[in-house]
């Protein structure tokens, strides 16, 4: 990579959920996937969770990594869905049961707001587990809207 080509690259945190059929595996998977689009800076730990949104379903196996890629957001959402759908994924009910979810949740100081995504992730700073795995592996991250660090979000919860 070129010192251009390292100016060009954008970091971004993606969260990975699952809570059907072999969890671990799918997480895995997404996680080989996700490699050969970037570089995974850093990664939280698996994390159980309770459903959210819709709680009559399975729990979840939850992570979130640091992904460093030159791919612009619209690029890699498109990325994402592809993974999603070789995984598995069929898009029912909102909030509902899934293979994979894999969420643009952060990117840098972008701000996106369009029909097909969302950045900074509307729900990010509500749901405490996205916080909680945020904080561990970047904990002065700063939300570019509330212009806070994650974890004085969560401390505000």
């Amino acid at each position: 990579m070129t010192d251009e080509d390292r100016s060009k690259t954008i970091k971004y945190l993606i969260g990975l959920g699952t809570n059907l059929g072999n969890k671990a595996k799918n997480i895995g998977t997404a996680l080989l996937l996700l490699e050969k689009q970037g570089k995974i800076l850093k990664k939280s730990h698996l994390d159980h969770t309770k459903a959210w949104g819709i709680e009559d379903q399975p729990d979840f196996l939850n992570m979130v990594i640091l992904l460093k890629t030159l791919y612009d957001p619209f690029q890699l959402l498109k990325i994402i869905l592809g993974i999603e759908e070789k995984l598995g994924r069929i898009r029912g009910k909102k909030w509902g049961p899934r293979k994979i979810d894999i969420d643009i949740l952060w990117a840098e100081d972008r701000v996106i707001n369009k029909n097909e995504l969302i950045i900074p992730h509307p729900f990010l700073h509500k749901r405490d587990f996205v916080l909680r795995e945020i904080i561990e592996i970047t904990p002065n991250f700063i939300h570019p809207i509330f212009k806070k660090t994650f974890k004085e979000l969560q401390e505000g919860q």
